[in-house]
């Protein structure tokens, strides 16, 4: 296993469970295995083909044309025999894939679920010695998942079709009762149930009010990562548009991908991420599913997922080196009202079965509890997930004490529920920050708002902080923010003992950008990740060198190398073929292809410094 490892990946050792993962697969048996983002889930199914004694195929079903185009990419890169058939792959390439497989040629097939299950393919199948079928992004199978998709429910069919092929299941975001779905909708013989660790200790988690639109909060956490890259998350087409014009105005390398785009913009834009010819992509979560770029430094959330699934997910895109990197999402409570209208109706246009909706609508209070808590952000992920790790983690806002204490907390929410009480009927927040900060609006005049005992309570504070701190109260329940087009506020319970000065209250705002730089910082060098001046002016020329090789091959510039690799080689300057095998991530292949060109790079870049 060791030898085939290093041949074709470069690596030495196996990751947690990839071991259990591939002996599991060869020896026939039909398992679940859930790996978090960066695990190294791909590696469980693409090994096995390569230590089976007797020939055969396995075939990967990938919703995801992007990503299986990549990793066949690299896979072929590296020598090994695979290829992909799907809707975008033409006729004639299409049928020199069926007669390579035909002559036992190829060893691994990537397959889209429609093609698997297109009429005749699995019938053609059931002829080829197929002997393994991994199933990737399985929680797509279970509608109590994240992500339900109804196609993915007749992957059951394979079953009959191939009565004895293995069915290795493989998803980064599983709980308990998502797995037990899975293989029950696979009709999965004694599976091997392989969980790994959820906690992805080389991210920084940071859950922060929003301010405002936000865009203010999204630039400052892109300067602290200039020049590299990162994924910005938003609800809507509308704001992933409005914040990807900000940031391009704000010189930043950015553009706004989302389904509404047309095709050919949405590959132009995710060929320029990948080829490291664009450095932030502004999203909806049409993008990131199959993006394999390793070496993404910041995912943030301008608005909070719609699941604590979603977002472990789509956090676990930062960091897939292992190298530190960091997910901010900024937190507003209304972000949980415009998903539950999106669910709703979506629910009406799909006609989404009520347990379904049900289920959908209790991730979602999940995800809100998440967000609001002051719990350790590492801890409160894996216990969601039934795992626990210790307190204390060192990379969240909560345990690096990032989140200041508002002074006079309790006093500030004593005069913001009085005045939603003494306006007698119900308010938008916008309005009631108006009335708390004595604008002289028509509107506060008409209604007579203006003699109210709490007009102009609160002036002293901007409205963006004001507004954090009713989504606060939101979040403790004292108010309630009724669903619709033009949600109002409430008063409930917990705003008696709030209001009577017996429950006091802590309002939390983020402390300075200069305080989150120092943590970023400090948690590079303990990672042993800082580069020396001459080491980053290497680095940076490597970088280039892997830019142009993927280019010239129609590549994504990881598939290359990782930064990893490129990081130890600015650090080891190796200055022969066999030092350079020595580098985490070189194999045989890429070694043959690529070795040359980069020890040239390095003696150049080491004599110009």
């Amino acid at each position: 296993m060791r030898d085939v490892l290093k041949q074709y990946w470069g690596f030495d050792t196996l990751r947690p469970l990839q071991a259990e993962a591939v002996e599991a697969a060869c020896a026939g048996r039909d398992a679940v295995v859930v790996l978090p983002t960066g695990g190294g889930k791909s590696l469980c199914y693409q090994l096995p083909p390569l230590l089976r004694e007797r020939p055969g195929l396995t075939v990967v079903v990938s919703p995801l044309i992007a990503l299986m185009k990549d990793q066949v990419d690299g896979l072929v890169l590296a020598g090994y025999p695979a290829a992909a058939l799907h809707g975008a792959v033409p006729a004639p390439q299409a049928a020199e894939v069926r007669r390579r497989i035909e002559r036992g040629e190829l060893k691994l097939l990537y397959v889209s679920p429609e093609r698997l299950l297109s009429d005749g393919f699995l019938t053609w199948l059931a002829d080829r010695n197929v002997v393994s079928l991994a199933i990737d992004e399985a929680h797509c199978i279970s509608q109590w998942g994240h992500d339900f998709r109804p196609e993915y429910r007749r992957l059951a069919e394979v079953r009959e079709a191939l009565p004895g092929v293995a069915i290795q299941a493989f998803t980064a975001t599983a709980t308990l009762r998502v797995r037990d779905d899975i293989a029950s909708q696979l009709e999965m013989r004694d599976p091997a149930v392989l969980v790994g660790g959820f906690d992805r200790p080389n991210l920084t988690y940071r859950v922060i009010p929003r301010v405002g639109s936000g865009e203010d909060q999204v630039e400052a956490a892109l300067r602290r990562h200039a020049g590299e890259a990162a994924i910005v998350y938003c609800i809507s087409r509308k704001q992933t548009e409005a914040l990807a014009d900000h940031l391009v105005k704000r010189t930043f390398s950015a553009a706004a991908y989302h389904a509404g785009l047309d095709h050919s913009t949405r590959s132009r834009v995710q060929e320029d991420f990948l080829g490291e010819r664009l450095d932030v992509v502004v999203a909806t979560v049409a993008f990131g599913m199959g993006i394999d770029r390793g070496d993404v430094r910041a995912v943030i959330h301008a608005s909070m997922p719609k699941s604590v699934e979603a977002y472990q997910q789509e956090t676990g895109r930062a960091g897939r080196d292992g190298l530190p990197a960091e997910c901010l999402l900024l937190y507003a409570s209304s972000d949980a009202v415009k998903w539950t209208q999106l669910m709703e109706r979506s629910s009406t246009d799909a006609e989404v079965p009520a347990p379904v909706l049900r289920a959908q609508r209790d991730l979602l209070n999940q995800m809100q509890r998440f967000a609001a808590s002051a719990r350790c952000r590492h801890q409160a992920l894996s216990a969601y997930f039934g795992q626990n790790i210790p307190n204390d983690c060192g990379a969240c806002d909560v345990c690096n004490a990032e989140l200041d204490e508002f002074p006079d907390s309790t006093t500030v929410a004593r005069k913001i529920l009085s005045c939603v009480a003494r306006m007698r009927d119900p308010y938008g927040v916008a309005y009631l920050c108006e009335v708390l900060r004595g604008s002289t609006g028509a509107k506060v005049n008409q209604r007579g708002h203006d003699r109210l005992s709490t007009y102009g309570l609160l002036k002293e504070l901007d409205k963006d902080t004001l507004v954090s701190f009713v989504d606060q109260l939101v979040d403790l329940g004292a108010l309630t923010r009724d669903p619709g087009e033009f949600p109002v506020l409430r008063l409930a319970a917990p705003a008696g003992p709030i209001l009577k000065g017996t429950e006091p209250v802590q309002f939390l705002r983020v402390r300075g950008a200069e305080v989150l730089v120092a943590t970023d910082k400090k948690r590079r060098r303990a990672q042993g990740v800082s580069l020396s001046p001459g080491e980053q002016r290497i680095f940076d020329d490597l970088r280039a060198v892997r830019r142009q090789l993927a280019a010239d091959r129609g590549v994504p510039a990881y598939v290359v190398f990782g930064d990893a690799s490129l990081l130890e080689m600015a650090r080891q300057l190796p200055r022969s073929l066999s030092q350079m095998a020595q580098i985490k991530g070189v194999g045989a292949a890429k070694l043959e292809q690529f070795g040359e060109r980069f020890l040239a790079a390095i003696q150049t870049s080491v004599g110009a410094s």
